[in-house]
């Protein structure tokens, strides 16, 4: 069996504009099975993260998927099985996350402090997706057909 290998564009840049909101560390768009498509984090930060690495980021992007799917099964046992998730957010002693829909299999994430205005946040998410949502659609992968 073989197949084609292709390297994904890394979609970093197009989050720029978000890591740039006071409050805002790191933001990373993920393939709806859990793949980093890029990450950006916020100039000067300090604290236990203060630049995503690469590794880091794949690790988030998981992350992200895995908290966007329990977001849809849960949408779906408590409002039915067409019930869609549009946003969800995460919050703990040191800041939010929050996650929203960014295309075809696509999701965008963001990680803000506690000083961040998680509102301003949530609509520059929704604005940016507007604005690049077709940048940030995750094809399928074509299936690998066997050969004979």
């Amino acid at each position: 069996m073989t197949g084609t290998i292709t390297r994904l564009p890394d979609l970093g840049w197009m989050l720029r504009p978000l890591t740039e909101i006071p409050g805002v560390r790191h933001a990373v768009v993920v393939s709806e099975d859990g793949l980093r498509l890029g990450h950006a984090s916020a100039d000067n930060l300090a604290g236990p993260v203060a630049s995503l690495s690469v590794g880091e980021a794949e690790s988030l992007s998981a992350a992200c998927a895995a908290m966007t799917m329990t977001g849809r099964s849960t949408a779906a046992l408590l409002f039915g099985g067409g019930a869609g998730v549009r946003q969800l957010m995460l919050e703990s002693e040191h800041g939010f996350v929050l996650f929203t829909h960014a295309g075809v299999g696509a999701h965008l994430g963001v990680a803000t402090d506690t000083e961040a205005d998680v509102g301003l946040v949530a609509q520059q998410m929704q604005l940016l997706v507007a604005k690049i949502g077709a940048h940030l659609t995750s094809r399928p992968r074509d299936p690998v057909t066997p050969t004979s």
